[in-house]
């Protein structure tokens, strides 16, 4: 799942409009939407105050299978 649609489907589940994820979170609304809209780039310290409201944080993710034996 990609960050966009992770704190998309978390907001909602919260019953949450952005305006009071938002607040909630401590950032602008223009952020929140352009994290839900899947903007290429994103301050991470931000993010990571996002994603702690939902128990999360950014980390590494691999985007392909490792090499066998390693």
């Amino acid at each position: 799942m990609v960050l966009a649609e992770f704190i998309k489907e978390q907001r909602k589940c919260y019953h949450l409009t952005q305006r009071d994820l938002a607040d909630r979170a401590g950032v602008g609304l223009r952020f929140v939407r352009e994290m839900e809209s899947g903007k290429a780039t994103l301050r991470m310290d931000k993010v990571n105050i996002v994603l702690d409201l939902f128990g999360h944080c950014l980390g590494p993710v691999p985007n392909r299978p490792a090499p066998e034996g390693k």
